[in-house]
């Protein structure tokens, strides 16, 4: 017998994850009842992944489960924000047990690691579409935001941006190499850490924050916009994976990927010289790799600086659903 809505619901979403205490009422009424506690600040974003043009078809049920999360929970890390709360809407083909399951495998896995708690959501019949809610606090007056950078702050970013660009590249079949660099990279594109740890230690050090979804050099571009300054980039200072260095040994080819491929998730921040030794010692203590990649000027514009010196004239862009 095939499954109805609500049973699709009960057996894969009521009764899984943790149980946060500032939850009053969760899944299973018309709205959920919620505490935020006092002193802090409500964290929202919302996220959508459509089959096809966010992922892949045929891509793994429990890698999508995570991502779906992930995605969210980088936004939460952006804003200096703790995680809590999720909803979810799910647009859906058929009730396919197996992919459901999955899925299910997937989301929760990685909301037992940060505490997130499913409070509702809804089911529907028609494409694959992935719609999460994420909720966190955050003390009030001490979010991250974009609009705090000023001219002389020290331009940071996390990890190796770059490596999902190539993931998908491998998942299209565009590409190919060896089989523990497509691991990695398809890892990365299919499974992103989200780097709320990141975002936590540098509320009070950061002056400006912004998860790269689209592109480095787009989402800082959302940055200098926000603030009303300009930047320059040194591009030999742009981090870069082992096995995107495998697969690409042109600097300026890996340049293109780091600045202008998505689905990174990883953080870009800004911060004053001031605090540049305090932003030092918490990068140290991260999992994640973090690096100085530039500076903030007061001039209009994003300026990339190549290996000698000159400006790459041709800017790259990121992702634009309708550009």
């Amino acid at each position: 017998m095939s499954l109805s809505e609500f049973n699709l619901i009960e057996r894969y979403f009521t009764a899984r994850g943790v149980r946060r205490d500032d939850v009053v009422l969760g899944v299973g009424d018309d709205c959920a009842l919620l505490r935020v506690p006092a002193g802090m600040e409500l964290a929202v974003s919302i996220d959508a992944l459509v089959e096809g043009r966010h992922y892949p078809q045929g891509t793994d049920a429990a890698a999508l489960g995570h991502k779906a999360l992930a995605v969210g929970l980088s936004d939460l890390a952006a804003m200096g924000a703790e995680p809590a709360w999720a909803t979810l809407a799910l647009s859906l083909p058929e009730a396919d047990e197996g992919w459901l399951q999955g899925f299910a495998d997937g989301l929760f896995s990685l909301a037992r690691r940060f505490r997130v708690q499913l409070v509702g959501g809804d089911t529907v019949r028609g494409p694959r579409v992935i719609s999460l809610q994420l909720h966190g606090f955050v003390p009030q007056g001490q979010a991250l935001r974009r609009d705090g950078a000023k001219a002389g702050d020290l331009i940071y970013v996390t990890g190796t941006p770059g490596d999902a660009g190539l993931g998908l590249e491998l998942a299209l079949g565009q590409r190919s190499t060896a089989a523990a660099h497509a691991d990695y990279l398809r890892a990365r594109l299919d499974r992103p850490e989200p780097r709320v740890a990141a975002g936590l230690a540098l509320r009070g050090i950061a002056s400006a924050a912004i998860d790269i979804s689209d592109g480095l050099a787009a989402d800082l571009g959302h940055i200098l916009e926000r603030s009303g300054v300009g930047a320059r980039l040194e591009l030999a200072q742009l981090p870069c994976s082992p096995a995107m260095q495998h697969v690409l040994p042109e600097a300026a080819e890996r340049w293109r990927y780091a600045l202008a491929s998505g689905d990174d998730y990883e953080l870009c921040f800004t911060v004053p010289p001031a605090r540049r030794d305090a932003a030092e010692l918490v990068c140290a203590t991260l999992e994640c790799s973090c690096h100085c990649i530039g500076r903030i000027e007061a001039e209009a514009g994003l300026r990339l600086v190549q290996a000698d010196g000159a400006l790459l004239q041709d800017l790259p862009h990121g992702f634009d659903h309708f550009g």
